[in-house]
C-alpha cells in the first residue's frame, strides 16, 4: 500500500482535481438539478392543494388566469434563486479545514476542522444520476446520530476523489483517527527552539574535541 501524504503541501503536490487553498464551486448541472427538484414539489403541492380545489368548484377562466400567471412568475423567481445560489456558493480544502459560503438572501459561511469528521457519504438521486453529478455529505463529531450532515459539497462530478482526498487530509491532520477508526503514526516536527538547542550542543561537542 502506497504511503500516505504526511502535508498539506505533499498533498498539493499530488493533487489536481481539488487544490488546497484554491476555492472551487460544484458542477453547473448543479442549477439544473436546482430547478428540477424545486419544480417537482411545486408541482406535487399544486396537485394536491390547488387543483383539486379547482376542479371542484368549477373551471372559471379568470380565476384559472390568475393562478397560471401565478405559477409562471414563481418559476421564473425559482430559476433566477437557482442560478444566484449556484453564483454564491464556493468550497476550499485547507491543510487543517474546510470552508464554505453559499446563500442569496441569507448568506452562510462556515468551517470544519478535519479532526472532527467521522463520516463521508456520497449520495445520489435519480436526478442527479441523470445528470452525472453527486453529493458529499460530511458528518462530524457535534452531529453524529442526526440526520442531516454538518456540511454538504453539492454538485460534484469527481466525488469520490474528493472524499479520498478529505480523508488523506484527516489522516494527515489528525493521526488518531481518520473518520474511520485507523490509526495513523503521529509525525512529529523539531520546533525552531529545539533545532537551536540541537546545533548548539553540536557546536559545545566540537569545540570539546578541539
Amino acid at each position: 500500500m502506497p504511503a500516505l501524504p504526511n502535508s498539506g503541501s505533499e498533498i498539493m503536490a499530488t493533487n489536481t482535481l481539488f487544490p488546497l487553498n484554491t476555492p472551487f464551486k460544484p458542477a453547473p448541472a448543479l442549477v439544473t438539478w436546482l430547478i428540477t427538484e424545486v419544480v417537482f414539489f411545486s408541482i406535487l403541492i399544486l396537485g394536491c392543494t390547488v387543483i383539486p380545489v379547482l376542479l371542484a368548484a368549477g373551471p372559471d377562466p379568470l380565476v384559472t388566469g390568475i393562478i397560471g400567471a401565478g405559477i409562471l412568475v414563481l418559476i421564473v423567481v425559482l430559476v433566477i434563486w437557482a442560478r444566484l445560489y449556484y453564483r454564491s456558493m464556493w468550497y476550499e480544502l485547507r491543510e487543517d479545514e474546510i470552508s464554505w459560503k453559499r446563500g442569496v438572501w441569507f448568506r452562510t459561511t462556515g468551517i470544519v476542522p478535519y479532526n472532527r469528521i467521522t463520516n463521508l457519504d456520497i449520495r445520489q438521486g435519480p436526478v442527479m444520476r441523470a445528470l452525472g453529478i453527486s453529493t458529499l455529505a460530511i458528518q462530524t463529531a457535534g452531529y453524529s446520530g442526526q440526520a442531516v450532515p454538518e456540511i454538504k459539497i453539492e454538485g460534484l462530478i469527481h466525488a469520490n476523489e474528493l472524499r479520498e482526498l478529505i480523508r488523506t487530509l484527516v489522516r494527515a491532520c489528525n493521526a488518531p483517527g481518520d473518520g474511520t477508526g485507523s490509526a495513523v503514526p503521529v509525525r512529529t516536527q523539531m520546533t525552531s527552539d529545539q533545532l537551536i538547542l540541537t546545533e548548539l550542543v553540536r557546536i559545545r561537542e566540537i569545540l570539546e574535541k578541539k
